[in-house]
C-alpha cells in the first residue's frame, strides 16, 4: 500500500534498519543509518527536510529520509 507521498516500504526494510536524523550547529542535516552517517542535507534543502520532518511521523519521517539519502527508489540501499 502506498503512502501519502506514493512511498511504500513492501520489504519492511526501513522498519528493520531505520534511519536516524539531527541537526547540526550550522543548520544542516545530519542523515545515518545503522550508526553510520549516510549523507549530509545543508542548504534550502535542509530547511525544507526539517519542516517536512516536524511534521511528519515515524513512517513518513523514515520514507523522506530514505529519500534524502537518495538511494531509496533506487533498490540499493543497505539491508
Amino acid at each position: 500500500m502506498a503512502g501519502r507521498n506514493g512511498a511504500s516500504d513492501e520489504r519492511g526494510r526501513l522498519a528493520a534498519d531505520p534511519f536516524d536524523w539531527r541537526v547540526t550547529k550550522q543548520g544542516g542535516v545530519l542523515v545515518s543509518r545503522g550508526g553510520r552517517v549516510v549523507m549530509t542535507v545543508g542548504g534550502g534543502h535542509a530547511a525544507r527536510l526539517l519542516v517536512a520532518l516536524q511534521r511528519a511521523d515515524d513512517s513518513q519521517a523514515q520514507h523522506l529520509l530514505a529519500r534524502a539519502s537518495g538511494n531509496y527508489r533506487r533498490g540499493n540501499e543497505r539491508s
